[in-house]
């Protein structure tokens, strides 16, 4: 190997070691890049350095991300979780396991209205961890299901993890809003039948809830909720992802739409504050912020290690992996999971995939198929211990009966079944790209 080659595998070992030591993602990924582009070439290599941040901050599609991210939490700061769940609990309390079911339901819901999966599960684990406990639930197979529901906003459009995986791949995001949506509901199918299994098989491990409980809302009163609790959120994510999959909306102009339709929808139900407009205008601000300085620092290590040769390192590494095509896949995957244990979605899109991406992109593989494989392992990232964000978020607001343990244990069959969803995917490539051929994307 060459001494820049030498020096992109030193580089790429300098970024892990500093994210362990704690430090921000953004400038771990900057500083590493500067010191060793800087060494292997001198200055001249960040040349191209301004016009590559440009092209970020002018990108029209990245203005969806903000707009998104405001509708998300204008939603999920109204309290719409709370009535969901309180009307999907009723509509499945009365079969056994239909609260696991109803969580799962409401995470789908959830997913596609807001996409924040600290907020979900938060909500979850404060409005039905409780329950379900008094209920007789398991502990891990309770947290574990609220842990799985919570990341369904990851794949389920609209997401920014499609958003920023289109971008990457060359997609546009209606093809991939229109590529996840049958993976994504695939999944959650998956999660709803292994507890309706589990529940046929151990009838008393999930009761259905009490006749009495119930018969607290008619039938009629449960009806009215559904139309009004339910539809509104329902319809504004119909409203967006048609308007961009139909080819009606570009993404950017949908999401501003989504986001003006979450904004009529708190305030027609009275709960539309200044300081509620105030929180959700920082925290919108925040995530942003948060998204593009690290699409911003990414710019300069794609540049230093494209610089240092990189590209011919990865694509040398894999013709070591035997398999052909569907080899170097599979070892792509694995190893995306693994990163999953120590790094956040983020780091792996921006950091992980543009390195095997030019090896991919010469085998002529689907870049579709390729961005949903993708997506679906990317999930595994928020329930794999020891850094899982889904289970930190759901012990911070646990019961002290719980353990972290229970919290991992819980997790595990849940990782399980994302595998067999990405099985499903690999095996059956048309499940991710039907549905943008059919409507001609």
């Amino acid at each position: 190997m060459s001494p820049n080659e030498w020096l992109a595998i030193g580089m790429i070992g300098a970024f892990f070691v500093l994210l362990l030591i704690g430090l921000p993602v953004g400038i771990a990924i900057a500083s590493t890049a500067f010191f060793f582009g800087f060494i292997g070439f001198g200055p001249a290599l960040f040349n191209l350095l301004p016009s590559r941040i440009y092209g970020v901050v002018t990108n029209y599609t990245f203005m969806a991300i903000p707009l998104f991210v405001f509708m998300g939490v204008m939603l999920e700061k109204s309290k719409l979780a709370e009535e969901l769940i309180d009307v999907v609990g009723h509509l499945f309390g009365s079969i056994s396991g239909g609260m696991g079911v109803a969580i799962i339901a409401v995470g789908v819901l959830l997913g596609a209205a807001t996409g924040i999966v600290g907020a979900t599960i938060v909500t979850l684990g404060l409005l039905t961890l409780p329950t379900l406990l008094r209920r007789g639930y398991p502990k891990s197979l309770a947290t574990g299901m609220i842990c799985a529901s919570g990341t369904l906003g990851q794949i389920i459009p609209p997401s920014l993890v499609l958003i920023l995986l289109a971008e990457i791949l060359g997609e546009s995001v209606g093809t991939m809003f229109a590529a996840a949506m049958v993976p994504g509901l695939t999944l959650a199918a998956v999660y709803i039948v292994a507890i309706l299994v589990l529940a046929a098989l151990r009838p008393g491990l999930m009761p259905p809830i009490s006749a009495a409980e119930r018969a607290a809302l008619s039938r009629g009163q449960l009806l009215r909720k559904v139309v009004l609790v339910v539809g509104p959120p329902v319809g504004l994510v119909v409203a967006v992802l048609g308007s961009i999959i139909g080819g009606v909306a570009a993404p950017t102009e949908a999401a501003a739409m989504g986001a003006l339709g979450a904004l009529l929808f708190v305030a027609l139900s009275g709960r539309l504050t200044l300081g509620l407009l105030k929180e959700v205008a920082t925290a919108t601000l925040l995530i942003s912020a948060m998204v593009f300085f690290i699409l911003i620092c990414a710019q300069v290590f794609g540049l230093a290690f494209r610089g240092l040769g990189g590209e011919h390192l990865v694509a040398r590494m894999f013709d070591w992996v035997p398999g052909g095509e569907t080899g170097a896949l599979l070892f792509m995957l694995l190893l995306m999971f693994v990163l999953g244990f120590f790094l956040e979605w983020i780091e792996i899109t921006y950091i992980a995939l543009p390195l095997f991406l030019p090896f991919f992109v010469q085998l002529g593989v689907d870049m579709v198929w390729l961005g949903i494989l993708v997506g679906l392992i990317l999930q595994t990232s928020f329930l794999t211990p020891p850094f899982g964000w889904s289970l930190f978020f759901l012990k911070g607001v646990a019961p002290k009966e719980v353990s972290t343990l229970d919290i991992y244990k819980g997790a595990l069959p849940f990782i399980a079944l994302q595998f067999l969803a990405v099985a499903l995917v690999f095996m059956f490539p048309a499940i991710a790209t039907w549905l943008p051929r059919a409507i001609g994307w």
